[in-house]
């Protein structure tokens, strides 16, 4: 069984996603949309046989496509979706897959009409290392905090510093620190934990009206979580999840390599597996699995899950007086 895809822009996480979905061998890319041609063929180039369309409405039309990627900026995700969903194609879209829950809802909904797959392309879930993670919780014992820090000062930043806002600090595409990297330590806990009884956030915002970073506190009945998220700075703090017993140790949360727990009393255990391929390729592999399968929903990046991380992404944002044009 093979697996036609089409793919919603070509910025380099597009390139990046068709060239691991390459080393999958029921993978194929059969379109390319773009809104220039220009980009598209360009795009289109690296890859024989990629049909390049400028119309959507053609794309979501064409019988050679059976699943599309969808990486454009957030604000479109939303509407991209719903019309490929309402088209009969499954939908694997980048995160966020939405600009507020609103817009998710609508996403899910159109794909259990028209009975297609929907799934978030949050990488890290379905990295070897973060099943490592999930299959030894139990050897901490009590858990008691969650702590998780992804800080990267962005390449973009520069351009900001000297008067030009690009894509990435533009709130009309919903950007900003907590939508493009604050999501990547919030997944993983709503996977691990489920969602929070309560957040707390504060953030730094920049004069285009996003956040360039910030940091939420949120409670749990026998635990907390700690995030700590940034676009203008650079962090190198390893990921914890605290218990009673010891506490386990993750390299990047965004894209756990290397897994271990330190013990109470005094010993060390590795958990680390290798990892064969790039990390985007295991949302792919998960995503040809659920469609093999006739399955319509992923059990790691549920519909539920991603709609519990968009709801506190919502209240942390509406606490640090971040709104995008989405949400009027």
């Amino acid at each position: 069984m093979t697996i036609r895809f089409g793919v919603i822009g070509t910025n380099w996480i597009t390139d990046r996603f068709v060239q691991a979905g390459l080393d999958h061998e029921e993978f194929i890319l059969t379109a390319v949309y773009s809104r220039t041609m220009e980009k598209g063929q360009a795009f289109a180039a690296k890859y024989a046989g990629a049909t390049i369309y400028t119309s959507l409405e053609e794309l979501v039309g064409s019988e050679e496509v059976d699943a599309v990627y969808i990486a454009s900026p957030n604000s479109m995700h939303a509407e991209q979706a719903i019309m490929c969903l309402t088209h009969g194609k499954h939908v694997i879209c980048e995160k966020p897959a939405s600009s507020n829950s609103t817009e998710l809802q609508a996403m899910i909904e159109a794909a259990r009409k028209h009975d297609v797959l929907l799934m978030e392309a949050l990488k890290s879930t379905f990295m070897p290392n973060f099943g490592v993670i999930r299959d030894n919780l139990y050897k901490l014992g009590q858990v008691r905090r969650y702590v998780a820090s992804y800080c990267q000062y962005s390449s973009r930043y520069d351009a900001f510093r000297q008067g030009t806002v690009l894509n990435a600090f533009n709130p009309v595409y919903s950007n900003g620190s907590l939508m493009d990297l604050g999501i990547y330590c919030l997944y993983p806990m709503v996977a691990l934990f489920g969602k929070p009884e309560s957040v707390q956030a504060v953030g730094m915002m920049l004069s285009s009206g996003v956040d360039g970073e910030g940091s939420i506190v949120m409670q749990y009945p026998d635990m907390d979580a700690v995030v700590m998220h940034s676009k203008i700075a650079d962090s190198y703090l390893p990921a914890e999840i605290q218990g009673e017993n010891g506490t386990m140790v993750i390299d990047k949360i965004n894209q756990p390599y290397q897994v271990r727990i330190l013990y109470r009393d005094g010993t060390v255990e590795e958990l680390t597996v290798p990892q064969v391929y790039e990390s985007m390729y295991y949302e792919i592999e998960e995503f040809i699995h659920l469609l093999k399968n006739g399955e319509r929903e992923s059990s790691v990046n549920s519909h539920a899950n991603s709609l519990a991380v968009a709801e506190v992404m919502e209240e942390a944002r509406a606490q640090i007086g971040l709104r995008y044009t989405s949400d009027l």
